[in-house]
């Protein structure tokens, strides 16, 4: 008698999911280096990769790929996508890289621009892809950027991910000092209250 196929579990399926994001980090990120396009890697991968380098088991999962590029490599960046096999979506008029023809907006490749507000009423605009470092197998933001970022946006996903950052001690009193005055006090005041 044949053993019936047994689908994963819930944290089977948890693991398999996270590794999906890894891999479409690597395909995206691989397929912009491969074509000389200029990125960094930002937002929850970003993190992970800096909560790692202090503690691996503190790392969250993400479900998308955020990266960070020039506007001026914007054809660029699609071509080498697209042949990366990245289907190019708009939805509420944000632009995206779709894992596939059947992929999710939740879990698509989304590009900030260097120099641009995400968002109107942010304080500063994102960095420039040149503030990054090269990473294990990607370019990643700076972590002085990358907390800059965190506070700017300063959503609770923002914030959670800024304890992260403090938790593993990559961040601590002498930061706020690093940062523009306006957003210096978002930070102070998690250095303050991390379990608030």
């Amino acid at each position: 008698m044949a053993d019936a196929a047994v689908a994963p579990i819930g944290w089977e399926r948890a693991l398999m999911a996270a590794e999906k994001v890894k891999e479409r980090l690597r395909r995206a990120t691989k397929a912009l280096a491969d074509a000389g396009v200029p990125y960094a890697v930002v937002g929850g991968n970003a993190v992970a990769e800096w909560v790692a380098r202090n503690d691996p088991g503190a790392v969250r999962n993400t479900r998308d790929v955020d990266i960070l590029i020039r506007r001026s490599d914007r054809s660029a960046e699609r071509a080498a996508l697209e042949a990366g096999g990245f289907v190019y979506h708009e939805l509420l008029d944000v632009g995206m890289f779709l894992d596939g023809a059947q992929g999710r907006p939740s879990e698509a490749v989304h590009m900030l621009y260097a120099g641009e507000k995400v968002r109107p009423e942010h304080i500063t605009p994102n960095p420039d892809v040149a503030d990054s470092e090269p990473a294990a197998e990607f370019q990643v933001v700076s972590l002085e950027a990358l907390v800059r970022m965190k506070l700017d946006s300063n959503r609770l996903k923002d914030k959670v991910h800024l304890l992260d950052l403090i938790g593993v001690g990559q961040l601590d009193q002498t930061w706020p000092s690093r940062m523009p005055p306006e957003l210096a006090p978002r930070l102070q005041e998690l250095l303050d209250n991390p379990n608030a």
